[in-house]
């Protein structure tokens, strides 16, 4: 990993240069804390070169597992984080052109750790909910439309993600899925969309 620190925030890079993970500096005192969230300047200058144009919020109970998604026409670069609960969030680089096709990071993502994922264009994305009342927020780099989305299922074997392992270290026995991620299909890597 490669680490940038700044006054306000440490980027740090991932095994995958493109997805970075963010640290913001927290001050805290009697009141409880203050920290800045997002600097267009300083993100700018530490990789992240990102006009945001739409924030999202969901909420979700404990074991909501939401993904893998994205926007095949306008996609998006996310600025993720959790304000309530906390989740693992996986991204999975889907370029067929990129070295890391169909390699994926994970990040655990809190509350209390505060910490942020950045996800750019052309990677597909989920989390999974591992605390009641789970607040997941995000900015996105261009607007949503259903008529763009798509998926692949989440528990597709051509990606290699550990479920026995995550599932058995929180006792989840089956995660909880709107019914249009579980009609996602599961998708070879020459079928992958982003050919570009």
């Amino acid at each position: 990993m490669f680490r940038l620190k700044n006054m306000w925030f440490k980027f740090i890079k991932t095994e995958i240069p493109d997805l970075i993970i963010i640290e913001p500096d927290v001050f805290w005192d009697h009141r409880w804390f203050f920290m800045e969230t997002y600097s267009k300047k300083i993100f700018q200058e530490n990789w992240i070169n990102v006009e945001f144009v739409q924030d999202n919020h969901s909420k979700s109970k404990k074991w909501v597992l939401r993904g893998l998604h994205f926007q095949h026409i306008n996609p998006q670069d996310k600025l993720v984080r959790v304000i309530s609960g906390a989740v693992y969030d996986i991204a999975v680089d889907v370029r067929k052109w990129s070295p890391t096709f169909w390699k994926w990071v994970w990040v655990y993502l809190s509350a209390e750790n505060k910490k942020q994922f950045f996800i750019p264009k052309w990677f597909a994305h989920w989390f999974l909910t591992l605390e009641d009342n789970t607040e997941f927020v995000y900015k996105v780099s261009d607007y949503y439309n259903p008529n763009w989305e798509w998926g692949y299922m989440w528990n597709d074997p051509a990606f290699w993600i550990p479920w026995n392992e995550i599932f058995s270290k929180y006792w989840i026995k089956e995660p909880i899925l709107s019914e249009k991620d579980k009609n996602y299909k599961s998708f070879s890597k020459k079928n992958s969309y982003f050919t570009y």
